[in-house]
């Protein structure tokens, strides 16, 4: 590993920023590992060193470093400190991909149709879904993807306005939202649940199947720089749609 140690640089997201000291320290450091500034195998500052900077207790400062190690961001390495570890994204049945380019793989043509957009404020579940504190604003998009003239997703998405302030100002008939996202809120983490469900009129009429027809959703939430990016729950016909992936 490498004793290098670059130093420490408040990332913008760090400032005025509202949320717990801890949360601060390690949206710092994911920024700094996200935009280069500190590499593979590079020594990062102590916990003093971080606690002196943000004017925090260093058992806050532990707490960030400690969180960070157990999501293996980092690697603490007795005697010698703290180093950015090897970053790798486990290969998992849901990738993080355009929809886009997944029909486009298929030699098939892509349109998506913008249903919906909003400023919303979270209500009680959002709230706790993006680790907020109170009912802040989000951003909320619902658009239908096709694949010809055939619906096959209907995204149901709600959106961080801190990391994607141009959100509202997007195109969704050039680019996904995801592609979007990916650019702005490089990702982090992320945790998801497939389940089969029926669905609500709204959603059959988009699909253009009848509301007695299952659906396979996913539910999925995007993480980057210590903050939730998004939440989306996407629907797709159990009969037109199915998840794949290896390891």
């Amino acid at each position: 590993m490498r004793q290098t140690r670059a130093p420490l640089k408040m990332s913008p997201s760090a400032q005025g920023d509202d949320r717990p000291p801890f949360k601060r320290i390690k949206a710092h450091v994911l920024h700094q590992i996200q935009t280069g500034a500190w590499r593979e195998g590079d020594a990062i500052p102590s916990e003093h060193a971080l606690a002196t900077e943000f004017g925090v207790a260093r058992m806050t400062a532990n707490r960030a470093l400690r969180e960070l190690t157990s999501e293996r961001i980092l690697v603490r390495v007795q005697g010698s400190g703290t180093f950015v570890a090897q970053q790798k994204f486990q290969s998992t049945l849901v990738e993080i991909h355009s929809i886009a380019q997944e029909v486009q793989s298929r030699g098939h043509v892509h349109r998506s149709e913008l249903h919906q957009l909003a400023r919303v404020k979270a209500d009680v579940v959002l709230a706790a879904d993006f680790e907020f504190t109170g009912a802040r604003p989000l951003f909320h998009s619902v658009v239908v993807h096709y694949e010809g003239d055939l619906p096959i997703q209907v995204e149901d998405r709600h959106v961080n306005p801190a990391l994607a302030p141009g959100y509202m100002e997007l195109d969704f008939s050039k680019t996904t939202a995801n592609e979007y996202l990916m650019r702005v809120a490089p990702l982090s983490g992320v945790r998801y649940c497939i389940e089969a469900r029926l669905p609500t009129p709204e959603i059959a009429a988009m699909l253009q199947i009848p509301p007695s027809q299952p659906c396979l959703t996913l539910w999925r939430k995007t993480l980057s720089m210590g903050q939730v990016a998004s939440v989306a729950l996407l629907w797709h016909p159990a009969n037109r749609y199915q998840f794949t992936g290896g390891f």
